[in-house]
């Protein structure tokens, strides 16, 4: 350490004596900036977890691959194991891959992980203003604030009149009259499940569907979609960003510009609200919220505050209805990829529920078939391989391994739903994964899209909801096959925060009533 010393003294006294001389100061400060790196790498333990050595200033950020970050993540676990150190900039990361290390991690000791990475990216589009989320958030109260209340919304509006599920099941009957008008022609069926879907979150957000063309809402569909996309294109350079980015010209301008486009047209709604609320019968997510920031005036200390509010609605469009849109987006193809299964789950459908009758969710207990068909959809689509980063408040052990202070870790969750040692045909689409020996349907312990413990994801049963009843709907109505003389598609994974397919055609033949 006296030589560090030594070199440090040196370099101010470098300083202090070229300040006429901009060259030398530039190289001043590149020596200094090198000196700390290095004293960073130094004091990594020996119990911490493994991983390649990280350049000056960029760390490990060379070795994440824009176009699939997914696949630069196994080939890091085949080589350092389940638990890989990383620096990206100079920032700690550690990936947790596996069933056993994610669940030891956070099915054991979910105290440890309570907190929230933080996302600079958010402060960006947010010109430097501290924000909330409830996927991503800051490490402090705000983020659990807001959870509970997501939590609380969901509960509030499954039980209430109409339910949540009704309006899903008419949603279904819209999109299945959508998928009916092509007349068994070739249509990509990606913008219409993703209106239709969206059309859920509108529902629960802003307190109404709207019609597939309606131009506000595709123009808030249109701008979370361009959102996505420059985050994806620019995912490095805004992970090692900090606040200081905002000062110079970037990506996050661009991303700044959609994101006040976007939060304007969601702000208008939200007035229209303040004028028409009735503060005894919320109507949505908005009157609900705007009810808690009435209770919340005072509190110097709460979350509920406007902004707050656009950023969670902004979230909903954003991860909720992507990955749900995809999911069923993989659904179709792997049906028509697989005819039998397709034929199967027909057949149970119209045993137990007809043609006529709108399936519910008191149905899947009668269909366990189809239950292990969207399992196994889900699985294989593993449309979110990378759940959002928490933040270690103390130093954790996992495993053999030592999770530092203050470091942000991922979970892998692909290397879960593709796991070797827990599943029969981790690579492949079998849905016998979740069927016993007598046919019915079992729950899977490494089945885990939604992740695991504090941090696993608010509206997994709205998601399963959606994808029970658009599932059901669409199968009950319609026999899906590919393009006859066209070649078949392949299953390609798209990668953009969540995995899409590349887009496909195909055909919806109706099915005849009883």
């Amino acid at each position: 350490m006296a030589g560090i010393a030594a070199s440090i003294s040196w370099l101010g006294s470098q300083l202090s004596s070229s300040h006429n001389n901009l060259p030398a100061l530039a190289l001043s400060l590149i020596l200094l900036a090198l000196l700390l790196d290095y004293v960073k790498w130094r004091r990594r333990s020996s119990r911490w977890p493994p991983g390649p050595t990280p350049l000056p200033f960029i760390g490990n950020l060379l070795l994440l691959d824009l176009k699939n970050p997914h696949k630069s993540v196994q080939d890091l676990e085949k080589k350092f194991g389940p638990a890989i150190f990383l620096q990206v900039g100079w920032r700690n990361m550690v990936i947790l891959s596996g069933f056993k290390t994610i669940k030891e991690a956070l099915g054991r000791n979910p105290e440890n992980f309570v907190d929230r990475a933080p996302v600079p990216l958010l402060n960006l589009i947010n010109h430097g203003k501290n924000c909330e989320g409830i996927t991503v958030a800051t490490c402090d109260n705000g983020w659990r604030e807001q959870r509970r209340f997501i939590v609380s919304l969901l509960n509030n509006f499954v039980r209430g009149k109409p339910t949540l599920e009704e309006r899903v099941s008419e949603e279904a009957g819209y999109l299945c009259s959508e998928f009916k008008s092509k007349e068994g022609s070739p249509f990509d069926p990606q913008i219409l499940i993703y209106r239709a879907v969206n059309n859920i979150i509108c529902t629960l957000t802003l307190g109404d569907r709207f019609e597939y063309s309606d131009e506000k809402f595709l123009n808030i569909m249109h701008l979370t979609e361009e959102i996505l996309k420059e985050v994806t294109r620019n995912l490095p350079q805004l992970i090692v960003a900090g606040s200081w980015f905002s000062c110079f010209p970037g990506p996050h301008r661009k991303l700044q510009k959609h994101y006040e486009e976007v939060s304007t047209t969601l702000r208008e709604i939200v007035n229209e609200h303040k004028k028409t609320r009735d503060p005894t019968f919320p109507r949505d997510l908005i009157d609900a919220f705007l009810d808690e920031m009435d209770k919340a005036k005072g509190k110097p200390e709460n979350s509920f505050n406007e902004r707050n509010l656009i950023n969670i609605i902004f979230e909903l469009f954003g991860a909720a209805s992507d990955t749900i849109s995809s999911t069923l987006l993989y659904g179709l193809l792997n049906i028509v990829d697989h005819p039998e299964v397709q034929k199967r789950v027909q057949e149970e459908i119209d045993e137990e529920i007809g043609r006529v009758r709108s399936p519910v969710m008191e149905d899947q207990l009668k269909l366990p078939y189809t239950c292990a068909v969207l399992h196994e959809i889900q699985r294989c689509a593993d449309v979110l391989p990378v759940a959002a980063p928490y933040m270690t408040h103390t130093d954790i052990e996992v495993g053999k391994f030592i999770i530092p202070k203050e470091t942000a870790v991922f979970n892998h969750l692909s290397s879960v739903l593709k796991d070797e040692t827990m599943w029969e045909k981790p690579h492949d689409f079998y849905p016998e994964h979740f069927l016993d020996a007598d046919g019915q349907f079992v729950k899977r312990e490494a089945f885990l899209p939604f992740s695991l413990g504090r941090h696993a994801c608010p509206g997994e049963p709205l998601a399963k909801m959606e994808l029970f009843l658009f599932f059901t709907s669409l199968l009950q109505h319609f026999t899906f096959c590919f393009p006859k003389n066209c070649p078949k598609p392949k299953i390609e994974r798209v990668f953009a925060l969540i995995v899409n397919p590349s887009p496909f055609q195909i055909c919806a033949i109706p099915r005849k009533y009883f």
